[in-house]
């Protein structure tokens, strides 16, 4: 083999070498901003995890009767907590059932027009309000994230750096239950 032969081999694979960096970083920046977004979603679900205590507490002032509610929307609470971190799909269906246990809490609320009128409670609502709509949003920006990055991996050449770099495509954070899709009320009045 000549020394011009040698060096064109060794050209191809510098330039080779030089791809498979560029498409690999490429993936891990993808990746990071999937993992960023998820912890966008974190922040968001623990306040509002840390939220329903207090409006339990509000309510139950007002309904105390209403004890399987309450329990039911903990029960939601404490497993929406348990699963965090763990999947997309786990969290969602968490979540789901705390929307549905919340919706109950709402449903109750709607009888105790004296407690709706409580500036403690007006401030909670407006709070699981903002709460809900930065779920939303982080949501949004994780899904979108996940396209990317999932796309990323999935088209080629890059396909064959994310087998070889072990590269493995993210779950969406959706709805589990399609009626869960409508918008959620979180107002109580």
């Amino acid at each position: 083999m000549s020394a011009g032969t040698v060096w064109i081999i060794v050209g191809v694979l510098v330039v080779l070498a030089i791809i498979f960096i560029l498409i690999y970083n490429s993936m891990v920046r993808s990746r990071n901003r999937v993992e960023e977004a998820w912890s966008g979603i974190d922040v968001q679900l623990k306040r509002r995890h840390d939220l329903v205590p207090s409006i339990v507490d509000a309510v139950r002032g007002y309904a105390g009767h209403e004890r399987e509610t309450f329990e039911r929307t903990t029960r939601a609470r404490a497993e929406a907590m348990r699963v965090l971190g763990s999947s997309p799909r786990a969290e969602a269906e968490a979540e789901a059932s705390l929307s549905g246990a919340l919706g109950g809490v709402r449903v109750v609320v709607e009888d105790y027009p004296d407690l709706r009128a409580t500036e403690n409670f007006q401030r909670l609502q407006r709070d699981l309000t903002q709460v809900e709509d930065e779920i939303q949003a982080s949501r949004r920006i994780y899904n979108s994230n996940t396209q990317a990055y999932n796309t990323k991996i999935q088209i080629f050449p890059s396909s064959i750096v994310a087998r070889l770099a072990g590269f493995r495509p993210r779950e969406f954070f959706e709805i589990a239950d399609g009626s869960d899709r409508e918008p959620v009320e979180v107002t109580f009045g």
